[in-house]
């Protein structure tokens, strides 16, 4: 790309982390007030387990006006409107949660996210996650770093995996052979988001997920790992594509750099 082009780029991108950041935390508002006052809820999926509220679809549509009035050119995909692909024909596109972490929401807990994000030609460009009971604002740019509340933040100095402490759902953080490995365990996180988020923070030096997560859980806080310092692959290695027919992604790792490629062998033939 010719030096004006990038230029130009990094200044739209830096106009869509603004939006973005603005509408995360309209959107985090919004869901406030359905907060611990027992929103209607509902589940859905072929299985029916995956619970949805009236908050999750209250927050979705806020977004989806917000975002897509501000950016009419771009595409749209979000866990809580159905998916018509017309997205596919666009090279930029938003990608949401509403609420990522719903069980965490309804439940009372504090570590649920509403998760937004730009993507161009596939790769995360500008995202937001933002926890409104813990008031943190985790932002990122490509090319212009990562920050929670407007400090920059950066993955963790851990080089080894013996001390490496780890987050995941209990099925990773409470396997043996996980913990055989050397890895420390850390409290459950129900947002996926944020499990992701706080190793681009530093503050856990890995993160680990099962086969079956979508770009609206992934996409901003992929961005947040990679400004960071981090990776966030495949157990082959490779960095996430997004807007794709398909939105589900294989089992996944995050860490620092040059912790990256261990992880992925040491976790490799447990999570895949």
């Amino acid at each position: 790309m010719p030096e004006a082009d990038t230029g130009m780029a990094a200044a739209a991108y830096k106009d869509d982390l603004h939006l973005l950041e603005g509408a995360a935390r309209q959107a985090g508002d919004l869901a406030m007030t359905y907060f611990g006052r027992n929103p209607e809820t509902w589940f859905k999926g072929k299985a029916g387990v995956s619970p949805v509220s009236e908050a999750d679809l209250a927050v979705d549509k806020m977004l989806a006006e917000t975002l897509r009035v501000a950016r009419p050119d771009y595409g749209w995909l979000s866990e809580e409107t159905a998916d018509d692909r017309s997205r596919l024909a666009h090279d930029h596109v938003f990608i949401v949660d509403p609420i990522d972490g719903t069980r965490a929401f309804l439940a009372g807990g504090d570590e649920w996210t509403v998760s937004v994000a730009v993507v161009a030609t596939g790769r995360p460009v500008a995202g937001a996650v933002f926890c409104p009971v813990r008031d943190e604002m985790f932002l990122a740019r490509s090319g212009g770093g990562a920050f929670l509340n407007g400090t920059s933040i950066s993955v963790s100095g851990q080089r080894r995996i013996a001390g490496a402490t780890l987050t995941g759902p209990h099925s990773v953080v409470a396997n043996t052979d996980v913990l055989a490995c050397g890895f420390v365990a850390t409290d459950i996180l129900r947002s996926l988001a944020y499990r992701l988020v706080t190793v681009a923070a530093g503050r856990v030096d890995v993160g680990a997920a099962r086969g079956g997560p979508s770009d609206w859980d992934l996409a901003a806080a992929d961005l947040l790992v990679q400004e960071a310092g981090g990776k966030l692959t495949d157990l082959s290695g490779q960095l996430l594509t997004y807007n794709r027919a398909r939105t589900g992604h294989p089992a996944l790792v995050a860490a620092p750099g040059g912790l990256i490629g261990p992880v992925r062998d040491a976790l490799g033939g447990i999570i895949g």
